[in-house]
């Protein structure tokens, strides 16, 4: 078969997600960082109300309803958002404008492993430059590398810990090519980089309705930068990549801030009582802002726990790569579901 493929794509390995488990099983699903909360009540209203006649028609292609409403919620300017179809769609449309052959894609690892993804299906080079064991940033290496497209996820993934705006403003201001700053999960977060989109023609920031808003399932997310740095990625998007329903239910969503905040507030407090319920199992706990967390076992090896979990129904992640394979990434589930959690991983102890 491989005769049909590029070389490139014949020879990398495809992005492998989170396991799913089959629709109404009583697995406690806590891999994929989803929200436990159901998303806001004026989605449900969406949904209740829709008009039909709407899907007889193609969408606007730029999302318009829900760009407004982005504009009004985050203070920034409708033109200075772009949708896509899920975050990962605006990570794809950055590669396919800015990287190719001869241009490299650089990050701090470990980090969201679609960025090499995508950069492999792209034959860029991959500049992957390791984090300190405490996740401090490796900011004079990355400045040194200088790549086309630079990403930093804040918070980070598995780790969850933020990269500071001073860091990041030193950053783009010694950069020539894109910063991509991924704030998938900010609505956990103390801090954001919104900011430097305005301070920095190369800075795009890239959100999602995913984690913080509960629509994982919508597949919606943004990207916030100057006109002119959108400009190349509209000219590769696809025409229509934005269906009327979850346009709506995206404009619904993100206009109900309050609800959002609460939910996200929840989630802080039991990721608070979890990380610390996890340390008097003796695990070792990275301080994280994110809806998850990332552990390190000491009494039993990763892999172990991670199958042992899963056979007792619990999913949490296990990555099997170098570095990150001794410990496990934690998804914060209801306080109830936490607890299962932890009270299993007690008895797996002993």
């Amino acid at each position: 078969m491989n005769e049909y493929f590029r070389a490139n794509i014949d020879a990398m390995a495809g992005y492998v997600p989170g396991e799913q488990p089959q629709p109404n099983s009583q697995i406690i699903k806590l891999n994929s960082n989803e929200n436990p909360y159901p998303p806001s009540p004026a989605v449900l209203e969406v949904l209740r109300n829709f008009d039909a006649e709407s899907l007889r028609r193609y969408p606007n292609p730029f999302a318009q309803e829900f760009r407004r409403a982005v504009s009004e919620a985050l203070k920034v300017p409708a033109d200075w958002i772009l949708v896509g179809n899920g975050s990962d769609e605006v990570l794809n449309l950055v590669i396919r404008a800015c990287a190719e052959p001869g241009r490299k894609v650089v990050y701090p690892t470990p980090t969201y492993v679609l960025y090499s993804t995508l950069t492999q299906m792209q034959s860029a080079e991959i500049i992957e430059i390791p984090y300190t064991d405490d996740y401090r940033l490796p900011l004079a290496e990355l400045i040194d590398a200088n790549g086309s497209v630079t990403f930093i996820a804040s918070p980070n993934s598995p780790s969850g810990h933020v990269v500071s705006t001073d860091e990041l403003r030193k950053l783009a201001s010694n950069l020539s090519g894109v910063l991509v700053i991924d704030e998938a999960y900010v609505d956990f977060a103390e801090e954001n980089a919104l900011s430097l989109v305005a301070e920095f023609e190369n800075v795009i920031a890239i959100r999602t309705l995913s984690k913080g808003y509960s629509l994982a399932g919508l597949r919606l997310g943004f990207a916030i930068a100057n006109p002119q740095l959108l400009s190349g990625l509209y000219k590769v998007k696809d025409s229509y990549n934005i269906d009327a329903i979850a346009c709506k239910i995206g404009a619904a969503a993100i206009s109900d801030q309050a609800y959002k905040n609460a939910c996200a507030e929840k989630v802080k407090r039991s990721r608070t009582k979890l990380a610390a319920d996890l340390r008097q199992l003796n695990f070792q706990v990275w301080d994280s802002q994110a809806n998850f967390l990332l552990v390190q076992p000491k009494e039993k090896n990763a892999e172990y726990l991670y199958k042992s979990l899963k056979s007792r129904g619990i999913l949490v992640r296990y990555f099997p790569q170098p570095g990150i394979n001794d410990k496990l990434r934690i998804t914060v589930g209801t306080d109830e579901q936490n607890q299962v959690l932890v009270e299993t991983l007690s008895n797996l102890i002993k």
